[in-house]
């Protein structure tokens, strides 16, 4: 006797699918260091980074910016409201679009809430033209 999948089932599995694929797309970084990184594994290259900017690195969860010429800052690039990670940086800000946090690029403080404590300061070494994890 063949059993056939109640509606119930069937709801509960896509819903779930869905899910899954929603988040998916945090996971997934076209500029990214490999899966694991590691001490002494590098980013990126100081040219990189722009000057009043930054860039996401999902795989290693860190955020390297440049305040300002020859001054590179890395944080966590999980936002401290819902853990979701941030999502770009402009203006002066890093931006976590799940809702709508903003992130100083100089010291990682908060520049707009919800979140209400800043983005944890990862360590890089900078030496030459490479900027690694410490």
């Amino acid at each position: 006797m063949t059993h056939r999948p109640t509606r119930r089932t069937i709801l509960l599995t896509s819903g779930a699918a869905a899910l899954v694929a929603g988040c998916s797309e945090y996971g997934g970084s076209s500029d990214s260091a490999s899966a694991g990184a590691s001490a002494g594994q590098e980013l990126a290259k100081t040219t990189d980074i722009p000057v009043g900017g930054g860039k996401i690195f999902n795989d290693a969860q860190v955020v390297v910016t440049q305040p300002e010429k020859d001054q590179f800052k890395a944080f966590s690039n999980i936002c401290t409201h819902r853990l979701c990670p941030v999502a770009n940086v402009s203006d002066g800000t890093i931006n976590c679009t799940c809702h709508g946090s903003k992130f100083s690029i100089q010291d990682g403080s908060v520049a707009h809430s919800p979140a209400t404590k800043p983005l944890p300061e990862k360590q890089i070494k900078v030496e030459g033209n490479s900027i690694t994890l410490a």
